[in-house]
């Protein structure tokens, strides 16, 4: 059976779940790393991984996310 199915998604929507995948995956083994540092005594690594040049990076990628997905919002309302 075909389903006469247009698939008009938006392309920037895409690039924000992708993105938004690939980022939430990245905390999850960032926050699995820093238990494990903690729990084995490594302290240089927990140190690495809770400095603030880091979280800065994380905290730009999640604004430019939102950026994204706002954009994708107001291209989906216009079409």
């Amino acid at each position: 059976m075909k389903i006469n199915h247009k698939n008009d998604e938006n392309l920037l929507f895409k690039w924000f779940c992708q993105g938004l995948k690939y980022f939430l995956l990245t905390l999850l083994g960032l926050a699995i790393a820093l238990v494990l540092s903690h729990v084995f005594g490594a302290a240089s690594i927990a140190g690495m991984l809770l400095s603030t040049s880091l979280w800065i990076l994380f905290v730009r990628i999640a604004v430019s996310l939102f950026c994204l997905f706002a954009i994708a919002m107001i291209v989906e309302s216009w079409s």
